[in-house]
């Protein structure tokens, strides 16, 4: 297996990407390809500590920025994220991993290897801790604008993803909404609800967020727009109870005994909600293993986002996702 990583996408690029790449080839066992300048990543490679034989350099004078658009990806045709890619599909890797502009890894994943064949669009999927396990959350931030439609194959991707890489039998399946009721909801949620409902998923209905997090359901469909508001919310509520925690047992010499007497309760909360412990969310639909992280990432959450495509390599995502696509495509024509 090799995973091709986009070195120079991260807010601290290359540096982050560079460990994390020394890092997952010896704690993987995998190739590492890393696209980037070659000049500047072979000078930092060196420095870093550590068997680095199975991390290769391959050049990409070029790198995309956060506050770039098409028009200045455009000019910026030998970036690293764009050949990064044409190594994938040239065969060269396996599965592409990037911490770079969410919209630009949309753009150029579908420029360089389309769609499965009967998308509709592509959605970027995150697994969000819950009660007792992960729940599966999509679209999270590739398509703010949606029609009934789309949110029926996220359904079916999720349901894919949830069974797939969760391990997860009979997923349940529920659509994001303001309350349980059928009939609840936008336009785009009571128009969804009924096509759902004819699907051949678990679809359980309506859920709100306190049935995400209470475990109560396996995979949660929504619109790009909402369901980016909703990670970043939860991100940010969950980084607040961290530091709020922290500050509070730290107050006093009472409570600083009470902290070290509960450091393991304490330690697993703190990893259950470290987003780095997930480190990249798949960009499904796209006919192609894609991983786009957070661009603060850093090189824990790098190793990260190459074991979550590791294990989509493992677990043949990507066929799993075609199957299921066709699989649906010819249900609605027998219909």
């Amino acid at each position: 297996m090799t995973i091709v990583l986009d070195a120079m996408g991260s807010d601290d690029r290359p540096d982050p990407e560079i460990q994390a790449a020394v890092t997952a080839s010896n704690a993987f066992n995998e190739d590492i390809l890393l696209v980037g300048d070659e000049e500047v990543l072979a000078a930092k490679l060196e420095a870093i500590p550590g068997d680095r034989s199975r991390v290769r350099i391959i050049h990409a004078p070029e790198a995309l920025d956060m506050s770039d658009h098409i028009l200045e990806a455009r000019s910026k045709k030998q970036n690293s994220m764009r050949i990064g890619m044409e190594l994938v599909k040239a065969g060269e890797g396996d599965a592409f991993v990037t911490a770079g502009n969410t919209g630009l890894a949309m753009y150029y994943a579908k420029k360089v290897f389309g769609d499965i064949k009967g998308i509709l669009r592509p959605a970027l999927c995150a697994v969000f801790p819950v009660r007792n396990g992960h729940s599966v959350v999509l679209d999270i931030g590739a398509n703010a604008e949606c029609r009934p439609e789309f949110l029926v194959q996220f359904a079916i991707m999720g349901n894919t993803y949830a069974q797939s890489i969760l391990g997860v039998q009979n997923p349940r399946v529920g659509l994001l909404s303001n309350g349980e009721e059928e009939g609840k909801g936008n336009d785009l949620v009571r128009e969804t609800f009924p096509l759902l409902s004819q699907t051949d998923l678990n679809f359980i209905g309506n859920v709100e967020g306190k049935e995400l997090f209470n475990g109560q359901v396996d995979v949660v469909v929504t619109d790009g727009f909402t369901g980016n508001v909703l990670l970043k919310s939860t991100e940010a509520v969950a980084r607040l109870i961290i530091d709020i925690l922290k500050e509070e047992l730290m107050g006093s010499f009472r409570t600083k005994m009470g902290a070290l007497l509960a450091k393991p309760a304490f330690g697993k909360i703190k990893k259950m909600l470290d987003p780095s412990e997930v480190g990249a969310a798949p960009l499904m639909g796209i006919d192609a293993l894609v991983f786009v992280g957070h661009g603060r990432s850093d090189a824990r959450a790098m190793v990260s986002a190459i074991r979550s495509a590791k294990q989509a390599v493992d677990k043949q995502l990507l066929d799993q996702l075609q199957k299921a696509i066709v699989s649906s495509i010819q249900e609605d024509q027998e219909i």
